[in-house]
């Protein structure tokens, strides 16, 4: 079975490096939301479907982009229906109110789950499919509607990668739509709209960034010198800033700096794709309604510990590259340091090295699914099979 899944990894890998990744405009810096406004003003967008969840709306954040917009004469409609792990059922919700009032372009606001449901709507729309439809790669023929991202957490990267993420509300299983009409055209990068990001929420998305970061750079035989490039320097900023932001959510310079290691990040995993934290951790969201970046914190370390001696010359640059261990040290060393550094990031930030949710009836079957999810969509570099899998996930159990 190894050297099929190897074997359908090659044919993807072919694909990924001939289908060139659009690059949305980014809009970066305090206030470059508003300014994000006016590519959809200039570009002559009439009907603008804002999608967001409750909680921002009820905020009044959106408020300012909605008032440039209608001062430009443009109509603008809100669903507000987005919720942490969003199902097809959101996504079709909003896909029929954006029919309904003939939108004619969309506008994400918040943080992967609004961003990932405005990416579907968007491709929906513009290809006449249901949500559920588009699940899997490239199953879109016509572009999508013109697509505007402003996220407001520090993580997903959703405003640039091309893939979006939702679940089933029935089977509690994740589908992924992939497919690069779903990159925005723009987006902004406003770190003021972080600001009141509350700490837990700041942490689980950075941490959500890092492991984009670690597992574009430790994709077997994808990486090349531009994702390369990008994943390091987003784990060096997210080792740099974390904390801070975290502590001191106020830092504008922090906020703004795990923005950019956030899109940074997603840059990279764009063009090598992910792994088993991916796997595993979309499980967990699905089957007990996890946050995403919390779910990565918790199972990264145990991933990297089975991935170690096969990744130990990448593990180890990671660490000097992050400031976690000295180019003096031996590559074992460094290799374990910059682990051990993982590990103590996530404590630092308040994030158990446990599920409380996982019940060892559910193991099997979550093991099963990350491994179907992981064998046929990343490129792992290094296989594990059913019991393995178990076995590590048994070990994030709640003693």
């Amino acid at each position: 079975k190894v050297a099929f899944y190897k074997f359908l990894m090659v044919i993807l890998g072919l694909v990924i490096k001939v289908i060139p990744t659009p690059r949305p405009l980014i809009y970066s810096g305090e206030g470059s939301s508003l300014s994000l406004c006016d590519s959809i003003i200039y570009s002559d967008l009439k009907s603008v479907l804002i999608v967001t969840d409750s909680v921002l709306n009820e905020l009044g954040l959106i408020d300012p982009i909605k008032h440039k917009l209608m001062e430009a004469g443009a109509d603008v409609h809100i669903y507000d229906g987005v919720e942490p792990n969003p199902t097809f059922k959101q996504v079709n919700a909003g896909l029929e109110l954006a029919k309904s009032h003939q939108c004619d372009c969309v506008l994400a606001f918040g943080g992967g789950s609004p961003i990932d449901v405005a990416k579907v709507i968007s491709l929906a729309a513009s290809n006449d499919k249901t949500a559920e439809s588009l699940v899997g790669f490239f199953k879109a023929k016509n572009p999508g509607l013109p697509l505007y991202a402003v996220p407001t957490t520090a993580g997903t990267g959703s405003e640039v990668s091309v893939a979006a993420v939702i679940s089933d509300s029935e089977t509690h299983e994740k589908g992924m739509v992939a497919d690069p009409k779903s990159v925005p055209l723009a987006a902004a990068l406003d770190p003021a709209l972080m600001v009141g990001l509350p700490g837990p929420i700041t942490a689980a998305t950075g941490m959500d960034a890092l492991t984009h970061a670690v597992e574009s750079y430790l994709a077997a035989k994808m990486p090349n010198q531009e994702s390369e490039r990008y994943a390091s320097i987003a784990a060096k900023l997210i080792f740099e800033n974390l904390v801070e932001a975290y502590s001191n959510g106020n830092n504008i310079e922090a906020r703004e700096a795990m923005a950019v290691a956030s899109c940074y990040a997603a840059m990279a995993f764009n063009r090598t794709g992910l792994g088993y934290v991916h796997g595993i951790a979309h499980q967990f969201g699905g089957h007990y309604n996890t946050p995403h970046g919390l779910a990565n914190a918790i199972v990264m370390p145990y991933v990297l510990d089975f991935q170690q001696d096969v990744c130990r010359e990448r593990l180890a640059a990671l660490g000097v590259i992050t400031g976690q261990a000295s180019v003096n040290d031996d590559e074992t060393i460094q290799c374990q340091k910059f682990i051990a550094a993982v590990r103590q990031l996530a404590t630092d930030l308040g994030i158990p090295n446990y599920l409380e949710a996982l019940q060892e009836e559910d193991i099997p079957m979550i093991a099963k699914s990350a491994l179907k999810e992981s064998h046929y969509t990343y490129f792992v570099p290094k296989y594990m099979d059913q019991s393995q899998c178990e076995v590590l996930i048994r070990k994030m159990l709640c003693e």
